[in-house]
């Protein structure tokens, strides 16, 4: 009997009798591959016992040779896993056993596992406690901040921009303790007690401008202030619920590929040349389904074909990455979590991907419900090279959800094209209860408009020419006022980015604000909600009050667009321009539309003894809707930007204006027209009313931004309809 120890790779002893064949037969290789720390065998060989004494010897070891070691590690350095079939060559090679060979790779390779892992956890300590000084440094430094000019202590709400700098790297810091914690934990095998306190951080959504992201599985438009039951309550799936999700996403598929393909009679023609959902068409062709339509609740159904400016594998990316899809459809997606992933996918891309989420839905408006959804989320390239990417509610397996909306398999083919580009079709399948919608918005969300495909699709195709236009290098040089600098276009454009992600933040219905109607006169009721900014970076640092109202104009929402993103108008609606000349100082465009675009005004101020202002705009529009998005930026901050420095240092409250049509208009020959009838116009400011944090808003400042809001509201009112008069 004897014991070898698995961590001494040079010295292994051979493992099994020499010469007894059916002895050695008797050793099951899943014994090996099962036991841990030490082996132990017994044997008798024959050949090795003295017949002349009347008890058997001990067996004699004999140690693996030089060249026998060297050799197989060599072979380890190429393949760590040999198979059987290496392994009998390998014996044959060195004059050893199978069993032999595969007992010191198993061996080896515990050996270098703990190695490893005892580096590993060395490393991550050590980094660990450097940043945790670097943090306790900047700590101190923001809580010693003194003022600049008097030399007393400094509020937040006076630092300076290296000082929010310092705030900004405060809590990137925490974010990567919190990161390296958990690294430890695994190793450790228990959480570092020394970062309990440290609050939790959402992590960044920012698309970076098409560089992929593959970290964290969670994209929130702004903060979580809340949840509904739905998304508060729903968890991971058990162990018993993953074999049925598979086969509902398998089926999901099978459905999305025949709805996204057929033509007549699942889809028919209807009015004003729009596809419609034949419904007993449907449920004919499609039996096996998620069960039939809940009681109170309708359908809707639509599908959109388009050309968009995006290679095919980015375009999966962003579908099965929540982080980007959230950033991307940030309009839309008002909040998505990625709750477990059941697989990653195969040949190191995402065929096969599959995993269960929660995401809910939002029209940029206050008014109108939002709509939550647990479903699983499925990859697959299929044969003829053609991705598919389907949703489907998992509302079966939570029978105690009381959801109001559920997805049928939804989601989109995408087909490469040359030249980078991409087809896409897309399928929307929804069964709601949206009994609670506005008057003013129920023609809007009946025609699909609101939730479509067509929206999806029309904003999906918006964001690629912007990913486009921030990677052009032919940029020309005859305006006056384009960014031709590559660094500078990057960071204005990262910066308007995070203005539009925090304008959709403060402006839907999502579950998670607590809003609160100032008045009761009508649908153009003023919503406002506060929230405190603390360690909050790229805002700064107070109470900061959010004020939203919806209401019908009868002007095409094409003409309200232009008319809000002109300059040249500025002065007629903005209070805050006192009237100034409004100047365009930078230019961007990104898209096709000369909508599109981001532009960086200066207004002159009409009184000498007051400094000029400086405001970031981007104006966006598709075939669904437009935004007009700004904020007031600090001059200093915004030659940093322009000079390619991180715009992450810049504090934004945008305010601006969300501009829908008041439902499917048709022009000429019935083809869709969203210029046609009115417009649903959402006007929002964000202001900060108090910089200290602690203090408790006062009932003058609701006032004020009451008064503000009616006032531009009225201000619109009286300067578009004369220009349309």
């Amino acid at each position: 009997m004897f014991q070898a120890n698995m961590f001494e790779g040079h010295h292994m002893f051979d493992m099994a009798p020499k010469s007894s064949e059916n002895d050695s037969s008797k050793l099951k290789d899943d014994d090996y591959e099962t036991k841990s720390g030490t082996e132990t065998m017994e044997a008798q060989s024959g050949d090795e016992q003295d017949p002349s004494e009347q008890h058997p010897k001990k067996k004699r070891y004999h140690r693996h040779t030089q060249r026998q070691i060297q050799d197989m590690e060599a072979f380890f350095k190429e393949c760590p896993h040999p198979d059987d079939k290496q392994r009998k060559e390998l014996s044959r090679e060195l004059g050893l056993e199978p069993l032999q060979v595969k007992f010191w790779f198993q061996n080896k390779r515990t050996q270098m596992k703990a190695q490893h892992e005892r580096s590993e956890n060395s490393i991550l300590k050590a980094e660990n406690e450097r940043l945790r000084a670097e943090n306790n440094r900047y700590k101190e430094a923001l809580r010693n901040a003194s003022c600049p000019n008097c030399g007393g202590p400094a509020a937040l709400g006076e630092m300076s921009f290296d000082e929010q700098h310092l705030r900004i790297e405060n809590v990137r810091l925490r974010e990567e303790i919190d990161r390296i914690s958990g690294i430890a934990a695994k190793y450790v095998g228990k959480p570092l007690s020394s970062l309990s306190n440290l609050s939790p951080h959402l992590p960044s959504r920012s698309l970076d401008l098409g560089v992929s992201n593959f970290g964290a599985q969670s994209g929130f438009v702004g903060e979580m202030f809340g949840a509904t039951d739905l998304l508060r309550s729903v968890t991971g799936p058990t162990e018993a619920d993953k074999s049925m999700i598979v086969e509902i996403a398998v089926a999901a598929m099978e459905e999305l590929m025949r709805m996204a393909q057929a033509g007549e009679p699942l889809w028919i023609q209807g009015e004003n040349n729009t596809e419609v959902l034949n419904e007993e068409e449907y449920l004919r062709t499609f039996t096996r389904g998620i069960g039939p339509k809940p009681l109170g609740m309708r359908s809707e159904a639509s599908r959109e074909t388009a050309v968009v400016i995006m290679n095919h594998v980015n375009l999966v990316e962003i579908l099965m990455d929540a982080n980007q899809w959230s950033t991307i459809f940030c309009g839309i997606v008002s909040r998505a979590m990625t709750l477990e992933v059941l697989s990653t996918g195969v040949a190191g891309n995402y065929n096969g991907a599959l995993q269960v989420m929660t995401a809910e839905f939002q029209v940029p408006s206050p008014v109108v419900p939002t709509r939550e959804n647990y479903f699983v989320r499925y990859c697959k390239q299929h044969t003829d090279g053609t991705w598919a990417v389907v949703d489907v509610s998992l509302d079966s397996l939570r029978p105690s959800l009381l959801s109001k909306c559920r997805r049928r398999p939804s989601g989109c083919l995408i087909q490469e094209l040359p030249n980078g580009y991409s087809k896409v079709v897309w399928v929307e399948h929804i069964e709601v209860d949206d009994r609670s919608v506005q008057n003013i918005y129920r023609p809007l969300v009946n025609s699909g408009l609101a939730f479509g495909a067509k929206r999806w699709v029309g904003t999906l195709d918006r964001q690629c020419e912007r990913l486009a236009s921030s990677m052009a290098i032919n940029i020309p040089t005859g305006d006056l006022c384009v960014i031709t600098t590559a660094e500078g276009r990057k960071s204005m454009l990262k910066l308007a980015e995070r203005m539009v992600m925090s304008f959709c933040t403060g402006v839907g219905a999502s579950t998670a604000h607590a809003w609160t109607t100032l008045s009761a006169t009508g649908s153009d009721d003023v919503r406002v909600m506060t929230r405190k900014s603390m360690d909050d970076p790229g805002r700064p640092p107070g109470i900061v009050l959010s004020a939203a109202t919806s209401f019908w104009i009868p002007v095409q929402s094409k003409r309200m667009f232009d008319f809000l993103r002109d300059e040249n108008h500025r002065s007629e609606w903005d209070i805050l321009s006192n009237g100034g000349e409004v100047q365009e100082m930078a230019h961007i465009a990104n898209g096709r539309d000369p909508g599109n675009c981001v532009s960086l005004l200066r207004v002159n101020s009409a009184n000498s003894s007051q400094s000029n202002m400086l405001i970031l705009q981007e104006s966006c529009t598709d075939s669904t809707g437009s935004y007009v998005i700004y904020a007031p930026v600090d001059i200093s901050a915004m030659n940093i930007v322009l000079s390619g420095g991180d715009p992450d240092y810049v504090a934004l409250l945008p305010s601006g204006f969300a501009i829908l049509p008041d439902g499917p208009g048709y022009g000429p020959a019935g083809i869709l027209d969203v210029a046609s009838g009115g417009s649903l116009l959402t006007v929002a400011f964000q202001i900060l009313v108090d910089s200290v944090p602690t203090a408790k808003l006062s009932l003058g400042s609701v006032a004020t931004v009451n008064s503000l809001i009616k006032c531009t509201v009225e201000r619109i009112k009286a300067a578009v309809m004369c220009d349309n008069a």
